[in-house]
């Protein structure tokens, strides 16, 4: 057999010919089925890279399923693949990889090639430089790019086209196959060298497959498809007739005939297979031509469907259907979708939901997904109750339109895409009920950023806190990314930075809404972060400071002693110690930090922090108001005798010499002061200011009032958890996008950690637990056995 009978795009003749059988599932394509099985099997001559398009309706996903079912082993056997034109029979060959960006972004579509292909990649790049090293090619088939994306109006095909697609066409060792809408079609196959890549149009004339189309409806025709008994699907004759005509009308559009078949078979009452007047030629006449067989006005039945071809996700719950037909339509709708199923039937369909219910949260979203262990945002005490709407109604019904084609249809014939959108978006905001986003339906959590920002008024939600902690990270930064950078304010470029964490640790609602807090407060945004302690979350933290200070080694803390009172006075009064401002954080900013040891030389232990904890913080439970709590006598300490003042809290921080502020330290060895390059900081550990005292006034905590204290602290790379000594729970989590360059946690739970962005503290606020209760004396049975080191060993 030759190259030119194999790549033939006129071979559907000779298939007939030879008494070959049609495809069970496709029921036709042969042309296309010869090309694509001599890609698969790397024919001399076929191209590295095919490129499948056509008009929405043209059949595209089917062709590509139909071809898949012949390159999986399992399903093989259940093919007669010897009934078939050889031609058209890939190799009995492993299964390719079909990765689908159906609903996810482009990062989340690379980083599940990687992890189907067990690359160790630490970035998007180094995915396609590990590919192209393999010494055997890998074989991608990607479909349904049009599908892609969380948020529609993103336009998430592109991106994919763009960031993966086509650096993997480049890439040599990658065999691919991607079906694509037309308009994406050639820049992906204009990327490649001639000979490369081939498009393949199935709209195209030396593509089309008129005698496919004419089974296809033929099959759906008849009584063992499911059709009634009629006159024209018992009679062949008749059948074979009006099969023919449908799919003369429809000019190659398989959705066209598909639609058509459905709607005279629902309701036959009124067709005239005779009368070609009754046969759509497009999918918007056979939307129309359904509307008024059925005697109902055309543009109720758009209207009826307008909030399904506009909805996001998975589907639209199926209570929200009628007060968003009402709000796009601007009268009620109740009794037009009470009176219109059997209108609406052929074009709806109900779907499951996913496991994951309506949101799209994968995890791998970010370039960098390295260095987060499962453990670090597992079930501990931050998360607990977490996202307690996060499941709510995952067992609700949702509706979707039948195929994309028709919602297509539908937002074109729509006067105002914007303004119904508009409509859509405060419908679906006064469906929250008391505005409290905890009792959302999680399609409108997840999906009104969506709405709002084909609306083009998503920047002006973007300044509720509650829907930033609730809402899908994934969707939601999709959409906010899709802003131009200038419209957006402090509440969302704040949120932008802190969704690649959110999406990355998978984070639920209660977690995403602390690390939000404390972004808040690092960037100046404290009535923010206030106001995520209102919303009914059981935060493990409050924020009490946060400087954006570049190159901290390390961290302790600590308290200074009453004398020091006067002296410690705060520099600038809150801020910075070169005099800028420090309100709350400021904005976070830096490069990557050293980590060294603590301000009196000793080592920073990765699972305690620095090797000593100072004594004395605050025995406040947590801090009032925004400014933090005042400071009290500790735990760590005795409470100091009447009328005189209270060790001062203090927080230090390791530094390069030189850093204004500043005091220098000497040498490991006793060196002059400057030899050793550091120096030391000191801030005030409960409230935002940083002291001029000196540091060797700063007290660590002994050791028997570190063992003392109500929670350890467990620290990796990029992960920290403070748990509970007596009860070995975890009570707050943190995880961050940079390395920690020093952390600790003093007596009563204030945790100080520093990163490259600069260093945070945030007051524990989960209760101290109560000592174990004493045996009674009655009891009887063996004894206790002795309390282990903690979660991960020893952490004093």
């Amino acid at each position: 057999m030759g190259d030119e009978e194999v790549m033939s795009a006129s071979g559907e003749g000779n298939a007939v010919a030879a008494g070959y059988a049609p495809h069970p599932y496709i029921g036709g394509r042969t042309a296309v089925l010869r090309a694509l099985a001599a890609w698969r099997m790397r024919w001399p001559g076929a191209p590295r890279v095919i490129v499948l398009t056509g008009n929405p309706g043209s059949g595209r996903s089917r062709l590509v399923t139909g071809f898949l079912m012949m390159c999986d082993p399992g399903y093989r056997k259940q093919l007669p693949l010897d009934d078939l034109d050889p031609a058209t029979v890939p190799p009995d060959l492993p299964a390719p990889a079909v990765p689908s960006p159906a609903g996810r972004t482009a990062a989340q579509l690379l980083w599940m090639i990687s992890d189907h292909f067990g690359l160790d990649a630490g970035r998007g790049d180094d995915i396609f430089t590990e590919l192209a090293a393999r010494e055997e090619p890998v074989t991608l088939v990607v479909p349904d790019v049009d599908r892609a994306g969380p948020v529609r109006a993103a336009d998430e095909p592109a991106r994919v086209v763009r960031d993966v697609l086509k650096p993997l066409a480049a890439t040599e060792t990658v065999q691919l196959l991607a079906e694509v809408p037309r308009e994406l079609a050639a820049e992906l196959a204009g990327a490649l060298p001639s000979g490369q890549a081939q498009i393949i149009d199935l709209d195209a004339a030396e593509w089309a497959d008129p005698k496919g189309l004419v089974l296809h409806a033929e099959t759906a025709l008849t009584p063992e498809a499911g059709a009634p008994d009629l006159p024209f699907t018992t009679d062949p004759s008749a059948r074979r007739a009006l099969a023919e005509a449908l799919a003369a009308r429809a000019d190659g559009n398989r959705l066209t005939v598909q639609l058509a078949v459905q709607s005279l078979l629902l309701q036959p009452e009124g067709f005239d297979p005779a009368d070609a007047s009754l046969l759509p030629g497009t999918v918007g006449e056979a939307l129309d031509l359904h509307a008024r067989r059925l005697g109902a006005d055309p543009q109720t039945l758009r209207l009826m469907l307008a909030p399904l071809a506009l909805a996001e996700g998975e589907g639209l719950p199926v209570q929200l259907w009628g007060t968003l037909a009402s709000a796009v339509a601007g009268r009620d709708m109740s009794q037009d979708l009470t009176d219109g199923m059997l209108l609406a039937a052929p074009f709806v369909q109900p779907v499951e939901p996913s496991r994951d219910g309506d949101g799209n949260g994968d995890g791998g979203e970010d370039g960098n997904r390295g260095g987060v262990p499962s453990s670090a945002a597992d079930g501990g005490g931050a998360g607990a109750g977490a996202g307690a709407a996060s499941g709510a109604g995952s067992d609700r019904t949702l509706l979707r339109l039948t195929h994309p084609g028709v919602a297509e249809e539908i937002r074109s014939g729509l006067p105002d895409v914007r303004d119904a959108q508009t409509r859509i978006a405060m419908a679906l905001l006064e469906a929250v009920p008391q505005q409290d986003w905890s009792r959302a339906d999680p399609y409108v959590r997840d999906h009104l950023a969506a709405h709002t920002l084909d609306a083009g008024l998503l920047p002006q939600l973007l300044t509720d806190p509650g829907l930033f902690a609730h809402a899908d990270p994934v969707t939601m930064r999709t959409a906010i990314e899709a802003v131009p950078p200038e419209q957006l304010g402090a509440p969302a470029r704040t949120y932008l930075r802190t969704a690649p964490l959110l999406t990355r640790s998978a984070a639920p609602a209660e977690l995403r809404a602390a690390f939000l807090e404390s972004a808040f407060v690092e960037d100046g945004l404290v009535a923010y972060a206030e106001a995520l302690h209102t919303l009914g979350f059981r935060l493990p933290w409050r924020t009490l400071w946060s400087v954006p200070l570049v190159g901290v080694r390390a961290v302790t803390t600590g308290t200074l002693p009453p004398a020091n009172e006067s002296a410690g006075s705060a520099v600038d009064a809150g801020g910075n110690p070169d005099g800028t401002s420090a309100e709350a954080g400021g904005n976070p900013g830096g490069t990557a930090a050293e980590a060294g040891g603590n301000p009196d030389g000793t080592s920073a232990e990765a699972a305690g922090g620095p090797g000593a904890t100072p004594t004395t913080p605050s025995t406040s439970s947590g801090p009032s108001g925004s400014s933090g709590p005042s400071g009290s006598s500790g735990s760590g300490a005795p409470a100091p005798v009447s009328g005189t003042a209270a060790p001062r809290p203090v927080a230090a921080f390791l530094v390069p010499e030189g850093t204004p502020g500043s005091r220098t330290l000497p040498g490991q060895d006793g060196d002059a002061p400057g030899a050793g390059g550091r120096a030391l900081l000191v801030h005030d550990l409960l409230r935002p200011g940083y002291l001029d005292a000196d540091p060797a006034q700063v007290q660590l905590t002994s050791a028997q009032a570190q063992e003392a204290a109500p929670f350890g602290l467990s620290r990796g790379a990029d992960y920290l958890r403070v748990w509970a000594r007596a009860s070995e729970e975890v009570v707050a989590a943190l995880v961050s996008d940079t390395p920690f360059t020093g952390a600790d946690l003093s007596p009563d739970g204030v945790l100080v950690v520093a990163t490259a962005r600069g260093v945070t503290a945030r007051q524990i606020l989960a209760a101290a637990p109560a000592p174990a209760p004493t045996v009674p004396a009655q009891r009887t049975g063996t004894a206790d056995s002795a309390p282990s080191d903690g979660l991960e060993g020893d952490h004093s």
